[in-house]
């Protein structure tokens, strides 16, 4: 087993809420810099400017996971890892289809900018990516799994945007294995509070939007490899997870 180090959670420039700063190569490099060995773009309804981050973060040598972060049909945001490059960009179309076609206001929002490989601007996301879906909480275990990636609740203890803020539940028909509390410090009380926490993988990520917010390599998790499937695979299994 092999300890790595981790931020699961990170936005790029093509979220209207991330700094112009976070382009795919300074997000691998400050994570580089940071000495984390895996880190996950996930941006508000798109995985378009994971491309250049993989290739990116390859160079650098860090273990680079494709995702996204959905907003649902409920406004609940959820984190979605995927094993590959082709299983992650399958799902932008997917959700892209879903998504409500709302023309973004630069001037309120920000910009949405996607990078080509040499970390340049080759266009921007006309459509607002911060809108919920059509897709809701309970079927997205599945439409991720279909793809062998994992959903991730995201922020569970923030009051907004969250499953216990907009559900105010867990629903007991959930099937994922893995949420993610924002503030450490929380992971007793929600554990106490709701019991199916107990039977999850908690993980702490940055959610960052700008590049000093990255997390600092304290926390881990065990791993067969460093391999994006093997990395999957442990936070799926309480046994290889170490939250500390």
């Amino acid at each position: 087993m092999m300890q790595l180090t981790y931020d699961l959670h990170i936005h790029s420039c093509l979220s209207p809420c991330g700094d112009k700063d976070m382009t795919p190569a300074n997000i691998a490099g400050m994570a580089a810099v940071k000495g984390l060995n895996a880190v996950a773009l996930t941006d508000h309804n798109t995985s378009k400017n994971c491309r250049p981050f993989l290739k990116m973060a390859e160079a650098y040598g860090i273990t680079a996971i494709p995702g996204m972060e959905l907003c649902t049909e409920e406004e609940v945001h959820v984190v979605c890892l995927f094993p590959d490059l082709y299983a992650a960009e399958d799902f932008d179309r997917y959700v892209y289809d879903r998504m409500l076609k709302i023309p973004n206001k630069e001037h309120i929002f920000g910009e949405q900018l996607i990078m080509n490989d040499e970390d340049e601007i080759i266009g921007k996301e006309p459509n607002l990516l911060i809108c919920n879906t059509s897709i809701n909480f309970e079927s997205l275990y599945d439409l991720v799994e279909e793809r062998k990636g994992i959903m991730i609740p995201a922020h569970i203890d923030k009051n907004a945007n969250s499953l216990l803020a907009n559900l105010g539940f867990i629903p007991p028909e959930s099937r994922f294995t893995c949420a993610e509390i924002k503030d450490p410090s929380m992971t007793m009380e929600l554990k106490k509070n709701n019991p199916y926490l107990e039977h999850c993988r908690i993980i702490h990520n940055s959610d960052a939007h700008y590049l000093e917010y990255i997390n600092e390599p304290d926390y881990t998790i065990h791993a067969k490899s460093c391999s994006v499937p093997d990395i999957l695979q442990a936070l799926k299994k309480i046994e290889t997870f170490i939250d500390r």
